[in-house]
């Protein structure tokens, strides 16, 4: 469909100046009738031209030439201008740590800040020539000032280009430049209109309509993405539809063989490898629109992703009955993966080895065609699995093309990317046993077989138990075929998932118990900075401004739930820049990377050093390794090394290292050898661990993954030895029962110990075999937090998840709530799961240590308060910041609370809903 004119235009100027973040979208601009006309556009450039001097570079000479003669501002519109108002004090920032102070040039009132800095001077590097202060560019010194100001909009203008910053508080920054050398050429006529569409005088006085004015148009925008994050979402989950069908079809060809094995063994290992594939594409398409791929053109036209979906874009326009007919585009995706895991090619073609398990080709050997649990042959050739241009071809369509419109992943935040992608977490594949149909609104696979064997009145309680699914009239009682039954459903069945019935055998995703009460919704940065910067604001103010970088690098945060990793990638933004702060103020700054900035180094060094995180899903830890990848992300350098610390478990099942001494989920008497052992492996890992965490500017990802790898074999036993006590409790339903069991796995264990034998009768059972989820030991996971000299975590931040009791007992082991119940004392069968992840924040928690976590807004009354916040409060918490009832941004019609805690007493004031208290 062909775009209206006016939408067109904006589209076309946006390509051109190409944005970085988001700043206006062409839809909003289109919607408020902000046109770019032709006479305009030729006005401007005529008097861009008149006040310009260069012929190589043109450059004007003053900002307000070139406000009043180009964007016709009047004189007196602008504080600190001749004939303006005078600059307000509120308007200069003081930075006592580098002994320096931020002030606008000039400002309109209650709307934009000016800088203006030097002819030619680069607005993204810090001037070489300046002594003292904080030397930092010109774009970060404004953007900070509108942060501190809390002025969202602000114009940068060197004589050369203005840039215009949009920075929101809690939000992600954005900005346009316009080149004045470009306004003038004739292919930058739509760029000039644009100029004086967006900042002419009326966009930036009170002659329009608040709606229509700058402020207005550049908030909806913001508003807009959201409706994008949630639209691609769910594009994204079709994308992983088709990839699927697409794998049936190859798996087809194979007459099984190609999956055979996966299947039998462990059906989410095909679940895990199309996730894989997926989030290796997103990290691709994020680094072409960064221009972190490699710039050649061998690149471009033989390996990248974008260039590949126009070239099939060209066929499917051409030879559209032929697409599923026709190979080759998966076998360039696996070429493309290899070089991004392995490196290599050179010169302008140069890939730096990236590492890690997402782009590993034996993570998931069946998308290379190859056996489960095989290792590759360098050099060996592959026999890639026969997936259909097609197929590909659709599933990059879902992931490019929005509403008909390219997609740039460039002006997608990395919270928003892993939002999208958080939407295909909580499935389980199956296989179909009949004709199968997936059905709305949970998405849900139902036999139509088994449907139609239902008494013709007892179907519609079928279908609401098993998918549900209301459904009235008479036509589904009197079906008699699967044709009719179909038929019968009508719009309630999901063909975006399923176009026709799934035959026999035939996989298909179905929603988990736990996805279908809990669903899903985008966590913005208005969201998670705002808990983040107040649950440090008391960790910050203990340090205070002299903080050493040694001292910023030695806190610890974790996410308990942490899902995309939303809160660790807004606390990886924090830390790093109180870090560059303490570089700057100890003038200890290390040498940088020539392809990093310094702000991205000093990620790189948090991510390794300082963030932690924890998920039951296991796939969930991928995609927030993949979020904080895409956060430091360099062209020269491989994924920052992450797997020590984000770690796939149950957070509130597990034991202390005394529990693990006693054997029991009380602490009692310890069994004897086993103390001894627990300590030696536990300080053989932390020695490791510890290794990893000083080579944190190392490169050398395959050293840190031996020492990973000799941690985690120390801590193997000690592991074992916990999930066995908790699997004792699991395993009965009793009291008495569990004791009894727990007591002959503890002979075992010591009969084990005493010969280091053949291991024993039900010590060969773990966790993750036995009924019990896949626990999570803290103290023994993360030794060197439990260690130091005040053990635990400076912070907790995050999302948990919520459930009341009947949720937690249908999505949960049958003994998990009485599990829930034995961990934390005092504590109530009614309260909400959220209660107990608050609980377990605190006790994790170092003295003077702090935590800030989304809650149900039951947190604060009866028994989930009783549980959480009333028993924290009574044993040393002090809650300094709490606001209820906050409305879910975006669409979601969600309320939630969100409390701050510190672990030891505080003094106030406190914040209560946004007043002091």
């Amino acid at each position: 469909m062909q775009d209206a004119p006016e939408l067109a235009v904006h589209k076309e100027w946006l390509g051109q100046i190409q944005q970085i973040g988001l700043v206006v979208s062409p839809h909003v601009l289109a919607k408020h009738n902000v046109g770019i006309n032709r006479q305009q556009s030729l006005a401007t450039q005529t008097k861009l031209l008149e006040i310009t001097s260069g012929a190589e570079e043109p450059r004007v000479n003053t900002f307000l030439e070139f406000v009043t003669e180009v964007l016709e501002w009047p004189a007196d519109l602008l504080a600190g201008a001749p004939g303006g108002p005078d600059l307000p004090e509120s308007l200069t920032v003081a930075l006592p740590e580098y002994d320096d102070r931020l002030s606008p040039n000039y400002a309109i009132p209650d709307l934009a800040l000016i800088s203006v800095v030097g002819t030619d001077a680069n607005l993204d590097k810090p001037n070489a020539d300046q002594k003292g202060g904080w030397r930092a560019s010109p774009h970060a010194r404004l953007e900070r000032l509108l942060r501190e100001t809390n002025v969202p909009i602000g114009l940068l203008f060197n004589h050369t280009h203005l840039r215009l910053v949009y920075a929101p508080r809690g939000e992600s920054s954005g900005h346009l430049t316009f080149r004045f050398k470009h306004l003038l050429e004739t292919l930058g006529r739509p760029m000039a209109g644009a100029l004086y569409a967006l900042l002419g005088v009326e966009r930036v006085t009170d002659v329009l309509p608040d709606a229509q004015r700058l402020p207005a148009l550049l908030k909806e925008s913001r508003k807009y993405q959201n409706v994008v994050s949630t639209k691609l979402a769910g594009q994204v989950l079709e994308a992983l539809w088709q990839l699927l069908r697409g794998f049936q079809r190859a798996n087809d060809e194979t007459k099984g063989a190609l999956l055979a094995e996966a299947l039998r063994e462990n059906p989410q290992e095909v679940y895990g490898g199309l996730l894989s594939t997926l989030m290796r594409l997103v990290f691709v398409l994020y680094a072409e629109d960064r221009g972190l791929m490699p710039a050649s053109d061998v690149y471009q036209k033989h390996y990248a992703v974008s260039g590949l979906f126009e070239r099939l874009r060209e066929d499917a326009a051409r030879y559209p009955d032929t697409m599923d007919a026709r190979f080759g585009a998966w076998a360039q995706f696996l070429a493309l993966f290899r070089l991004i895991h392995d490196g290599g090619g050179r010169d302008a073609f140069r890939f730096p080895p990236r590492h890690g398990r997402l782009f590993n080709p034996d993570a998931y050997p069946f998308l290379e065609g190859r056996p489960l649990g095989s290792a590759r042959v360098m050099g060996a050739p592959i026999d890639p699995p026969r997936v259909p241009d097609g197929v590909v071809f659709r599933v990059l369509q879902n992931l490019l093309l929005l509403d008909g419109e390219r997609l740039s992943y460039r002006a997608l935040d990395v919270e928003q990317i892993g939002s999208v992608y958080e939407a295909m977490m909580g499935f389980a594949l199956q296989q179909a046993t009949g004709p199968s149909i997936a059905v709305r609104p949970k998405n849900i696979v139902i036999n139509l077989g088994e449907l139609l064997e239902q008494r013709p009145k007892e179907r519609a309680a079928w279908l609401q138990k098993q998918a549900e699914l209301k459904v009235t009239g008479e036509a589904l009682a009197k079906a008699t075929t699967i044709e009719e039954t179909l038929a019968a459903l009508g719009k309630k069945v999901s063909r975006e998932y399923t176009p026709a019935p799934l035959g026999l055998a035939v996989m298909y995703l179905q929603p988990t118990e736990e996805r279908r009460r809990s669903g899903s919704h985008y966590t913005p940065r208005s969201l998670t900075a705002p808990i983040v910067q107040t649950t440090f604001r008391p960790i910050f103010e203990r340090l205070g401004d002299q903080a050493t970088p040694e001292q910023i690098l030695d806190l610890k945060v974790c996410d308990p739930a942490m899902g995309s990793g939303a809160f660790l990638v807004e606390a990886c933004r924090l830390l790093a820049e109180r870090l560059v702060r303490a570089w700057e103020v100890h003038k200890s700054a290390p040498r940088v990377p020539d392809d990093e900035d310094v702000l991205t180094y000093a990620k790189r060094l948090v991510a390794e050093r300082c963030l932690y995180g924890v998920d039951k899903n296991v796939f969930a830890v991928d995609l927030a390794k993949l979020s904080l990848w895409l956060t430091t992300l360099a062209r020269e350098h491989p994924f920052t090394f992450l797997d020590h610390a984000l770690r796939h478990g149950d957070s509130l099942v597990g034991l202390t290292r005394e529990q693990i001494a006693c054997f029991n989920w009380e602490t009692d008497k310890q069994l004897p050898l086993l103390r001894g052992l627990i300590d030696e492996r536990v300080k053989e890992a932390q020695g490791l661990r510890e290794q990893i965490q000083g080579m944190a500017t190392s490169d050398d990802v395959p050293a840190k993954a031996r020492l990973l790898k000799e941690a985690n074999e120390a801590l193997h036993d000690v592991r074992r030895i916990g999930d066995l006590v908790v699997s004792a409790f699991f395993e009965r339903e009793k009291p008495k029962d569990r004791h009894v069991l727990r007591i002959k796995y503890a002979g075992d264990v010591q009969a084990w110990i005493g010969s280091r034998a053949v291991v024993v009768s039900g010590f060969s059972r773990t966790g993750a075999d036995a009924v019990a989820p896949t626990t999570f030991h803290w103290e023994i996971e993360f030794p060197e937090v439990f260690t130091r000299a005040n053990p635990g975590f400076d912070a907790f931040v995050g999302n948990p998840p919520f459930a009341g009791k009947n949720t937690i007992s249908a999505s949960h082991a049958p003994a998990y709530l009485a599990w829930l119940l034995e961990l934390h004392e005092e504590s109530h069968g009614n309260a909400d799961l959220v209660a107990h992840f608050y609980r377990r924040a605190f006790n994790l928690l170092r003295a003077g240590g702090a935590f800030g976590l989304i809650a149900t807004n039951t947190i604060a009354q009866g028994d989930t308060r009783g549980t959480g916040l009333r028993w924290i409060r009574h044993h040393g918490g002090t809650i300094f910041a709490a606001r209820k009832r906050i409305k879910w941004p975006g669409e979601a019609a969600v309320v939630v609370s969100v409390v701050h805690v510190h672990k030891g007493e505080l003094v106030g004031p406190f914040d209560l809903n946004g007043r002091a208290v």
